[in-house]
């Protein structure tokens, strides 16, 4: 009666999100609806731009790897549902924290490339360049995808577009400190003018220190995670080895109720402990 009780909690709990985010969902496209008769669409022209992420998140991916999964390990595979839905949320949260690091190695990369562009600006201004040649210079070195925002902007303030709102939409685009602090200067250098130089070696060497801080703070950090992986691989070593001494006794313990239900704890336990540490160890600078 108890791992059905639990199956019945958790798919409770799996509809009550849903039924959250489509009430979520709902409320946005009602109040789209409501704001659209201010907009005058009969010239799409004076609309603005619509801004184009280039860090975008997939938090739903995870999550639906880990339905796929408790499905096909409960009929395929034939394992207990208390079985299939602890997997499940283990893929869900460890899926979770895959796609942070790779955001957060996409987000290092972009900093990066914005580190060496500034610099290029810093040398192309000292030579006696203009801003706007400077940046599209340093536009044309650098790489994708950092490029195609830095063409974005040199093409459209070229065109006659306000810079003000061209520099807006970029750290729109580009939702990160760092292009917010770029941008932030070149607004200010487009309004009041003076030399650009001194304050975008600032910015750019300040863009570097983050960098490095965070590199350092992510090697300290290592071993801390290395252990906790290492502890993880015991606990399944030491299941395995329990498991060839003596078959026939762990498996009436997995097929019993407490058994199971320990087993799926266990596993729960340990997804939400390694989600925990990876909080903990990711430091905002």
């Amino acid at each position: 009666m108890l791992p059905e009780l639990i199956i019945f909690l958790a798919f409770l709990a799996v509809f009550a999100g849903v039924f959250y985010a489509l009430l979520l969902h709902r409320r946005r496209v009602l109040t789209r609806e409501r704001l659209a008769p201010q907009v005058d669409v009969a010239d799409p022209e004076d609309l603005p731009l619509e801004a184009r992420p280039i860090l975008r998140r997939m938090r739903w991916l995870p999550w639906l790897v880990a339905i796929i999964a408790v499905f096909v390990l409960h009929y395929a595979v034939g394992l207990y549902w208390v079985y299939s839905l602890a997997i499940g949320l283990l893929v869900g949260l460890l899926g979770g924290q895959l796609e942070l690091v790779f955001v957060e190695r996409r987000t290092n990369m972009i900093e990066s490339q914005l580190a060496d562009s500034i610099d290029l600006m810093v040398g192309a201004l000292r030579a006696g360049a203009g801003v706007l040649n400077s940046l599209g210079n340093a536009a044309q070195e650098s790489r994708m995808p950092l490029r195609e925002q830095l063409e974005e902007v040199v093409g459209r303030i070229r065109l006659g577009d306000n810079a003000q709102e061209v520099f807006h939409e970029l750290t729109e685009r580009v939702p990160l400190e760092t292009f917010m602090l770029f941008s932030s200067a070149l607004s200010v250098h487009w309004e009041v003018g003076g030399s650009l130089a001194p304050t975008l070696a600032t910015v750019g060497r300040t863009i570097r220190d983050r960098i490095e801080l965070t590199r350092r703070l992510r090697s300290m950090s290592a071993q801390s995670r290395m252990s906790i992986l290492g502890v993880l691989f015991a606990t399944y070593a030491i299941a395995a080895v329990m498991w060839a001494n003596d078959p026939g006794r762990m498996e009436r313990f997995l097929l019993s109720d407490y058994g199971s239900i320990l087993v799926a704890g266990a596993v729960v336990l340990q997804a939400i402990g390694i989600v925990w540490t990876a909080g903990l160890a990711r430091i905002k600078i």
